[in-house]
């Protein structure tokens, strides 16, 4: 048995579950997020999402050699029940025998787990953090007041078990036969608390997956009611003379089932030499809400070295509408930060200069860590090097858009943000004679 968990008695909650202790430290966890009040509880929904995202990857990963099941894409399925007051979240990963239950979810193996209690302590950390230090999962109780793992591992002649605790110190595990995962997978239902029945509603978990799920590599699906108009005939009309058709009307038709969310694809993460002008237009208009502009410039690069990263920048055609009062607006997003292609945020302020406020785009890194925060990347040099890079690629944009034969091009850039231009001479000296 796991030194992780001790069985304390033959209490059971199913038949034959047996009950374990958490580990000390995955208590004090639990305790925190439980008993504090966090701004901002959406972050759950991205830490699961991902979880289970690498449980996919895992899965294909190990298939490699099993052509039938390499064929197979594994995804995420995503369904809130009203009247049971629950949200499950599936994946056809790879699951998890029983000791990889104990060892996953009844303790903290990550050696960071005592710098993330000792950063809550202090009151310097708070939610976003909680996913860097290996302790995803306990974010689901910032929402619900008992959790429930329906898992079966890929290893051959594997059994269906269950994972239950309702953030006490113990938890059970079980042999399960309720509504059979077929091949592998894992099922989270997540038992609402009262103050959480927002994240009930379809709508509310497609923004939150829209917001940070948008360009996970496997398809994430939303259970959703859908209503459809269809042309009927109308049987009250009078009849159509002869030859003539009969008269229709409109009825609404309700449908039930799972419609999938991301359909974006991460272009950044393509070769350059692969991706087409129309492409680049196409996901600078549906990643930016820029329906109407097209950008007067791009550009597609790695960064490599002491970070790895990948990066699309653009140059708006026209001046962004949250620019146009405030050429500084601190609500204009600009610089999109994305680990693994999960969204992690879009308000770090020095990621570029405040005179490249008009330029958009995104960077993805494969080395940070997920739900990393500002004061983390203002304490190493990761910013720095990062921020050099986007000016630099800024500006290489810049010298082409001037050095265009269409001269009109640098006029209408130079109307637009000449402005930031000139606070760029005054604020950043380093840059000034470029």
């Amino acid at each position: 048995m796991s030194d992780s968990a001790t069985i304390v008695d033959a209490e059971t909650v199913d038949e034959g579950a047996e009950t374990y202790e958490f580990q000390a430290e995955v208590g004090r966890v639990m305790d925190i997020i439980i008993n504090s009040l966090y701004s901002n509880r959406d972050v759950f929904l991205r830490e699961l999402v991902s979880n289970a995202a690498d449980a996919c990857d895992k899965k294909r990963f190990l298939s490699i050699s099993d052509a039938d099941a390499a064929s197979i894409t594994p995804t995420i399925n995503i369904k809130s029940d009203k009247d049971a007051m629950t949200i499950t979240i599936e994946d056809s990963g790879v699951g998890m025998t029983k000791g990889e239950l104990q060892n996953n979810l009844g303790r903290i193996a990550q050696s960071g787990t005592k710098k993330f209690l000792e950063a809550l302590g202090e009151g310097s950390a708070d939610v976003n953090l909680i996913g860097q230090f290996g302790v995803g999962f306990y974010s689901a109780y910032l929402v619900a007041d008992k959790v429930e793992v329906v898992t079966k591992s890929m290893q051959p002649d594997s059994p269906q078990l269950k994972w239950t605790s309702d953030a006490s110190s113990s938890y059970t595990i079980s042999e399960n036969s309720d509504d059979p995962i077929e091949g592998s997978g894992t099922r989270l239902v997540l038992h609402l608390k009262d103050d959480a029945m927002e994240y009930m509603e379809p709508a509310k978990l497609e923004e939150l997956l829209q917001q940070y799920s948008e360009f996970v590599e496997f398809p994430i699906a939303v259970w959703k009611e859908k209503t459809e108009y269809k042309q009927v005939p109308d049987e009250e009309a009078d009849e159509p003379a002869e030859g003539e058709e009969p008269k229709m009307k409109t009825v609404p038709e309700t449908t039930e089932g799972y419609e999938r969310m991301n359909t974006n694809k991460p272009i950044w993460l393509r070769s350059p030499s692969d991706v087409t002008e129309e492409e680049y237009k196409d996901f600078y208009q549906s990643a930016f809400k820029a329906s109407y502009d097209e950008p007067a410039a791009h550009t597609h690069f790695s960064l490599e070295g002491q970070i790895e990263c990948k990066s699309i920048l653009y140059i708006p055609g026209m001046l962004p509408f949250e620019l146009s009062k405030d050429m500084f607006d601190e609500d204009a997003r600009n610089i999109r930060l994305y680990v693994k292609r999960v969204f992690i945020n879009d308000k770090f302020d020095d990621i570029v200069p405040r005179w490249l406020k008009f330029v958009k785009g995104v960077v993805d890194s494969q080395d940070l860590p997920l739900n990393v925060s500002r004061e983390i990347l203002q304490k190493s040099k990761v910013l720095s090097i990062i921020n050099k890079r986007l000016v630099r690629k800024s500006l290489d944009m810049i010298r082409e858009i001037e050095s265009d034969e269409d001269e009109s091009k640098y006029i209408m850039f130079w109307n637009n943000f000449g402005k930031y231009l000139k606070v760029g001479v005054i604020e950043d000296r380093r840059n000034a004679d470029d």
